[in-house]
């Protein structure tokens, strides 16, 4: 049936761009706070390393910041311009509340982390790759490998393979969303209600 396409897209349940923010802001935080631990303890085992990292379980700090700077960077290529900006900015908006720093600031924060992971992924364009080359460059794992990636400050393949395999946990399924909700802009810009809230 020509028309099968159409009745699906107009059956599709309906979300607003703030509601899916709400989502990805919640469960960011959620899985951060669970998978970190895991990530650290990870790392911290790894013999590859000529000393252990010693990562502490609850500095997640700059992990949040990879994976909500590498997943915002997926909006666009899933929502229809205007929707896409509009995600964005509540998500920023959200994160921004819940850390207690001003929106811009983090905004200015996530940028800084786009252009990291950008600079240190070339030529490669994977997210998840340079997700994994991120938390090795910012919490400083290159400093304790041995003198040989040391020196060319570069990640042990053996190292980067096993967090790579951690890092796909991590990025959301944006596709989820576009392909089963209709998304709308939410049209009350100004309230932006608090984290969990509807």
């Amino acid at each position: 049936m020509k028309n099968l396409g159409l009745l699906n897209w107009l059956s599709k349940r309906k979300l607003t761009d703030e509601q899916v923010a709400n989502i990805f802001v919640n469960t960011s935080f959620d899985t951060v706070e669970l998978g970190w631990p895991e990530v650290a303890s990870l790392l911290n085992l790894m013999p590859e390393f000529e000393t252990a990292p010693d990562l502490n379980s609850e500095d997640y700090g700059k992990f949040l910041m990879i994976v909500v700077a590498a997943n915002l960077s997926h909006v666009p290529k899933h929502f229809a311009n205007g929707v896409d900006r509009a995600i964005i900015k509540r998500c920023i908006a959200k994160f921004a509340r819940a850390l207690g720093v001003p929106k811009d600031k983090f905004a200015s924060k996530i940028k800084e982390f786009r252009s990291f992971m950008k600079e240190i992924n070339r030529p490669s364009k994977n997210t998840t790759t340079a997700m994994t080359r991120a938390v090795i460059y910012k919490y400083n794992l290159i400093e304790c490998q041995d003198s040989y990636f040391r020196d060319m400050n570069v990640p042990n393949p053996i190292i980067q393979k096993a967090l790579r395999d951690l890092m796909v946990n991590f990025i959301w399924d944006w596709d989820e969303i576009s392909d089963n909700y209709k998304i709308t802009k939410d049209q009350k810009i100004g309230i932006i209600p608090p984290i969990g809230g509807g």
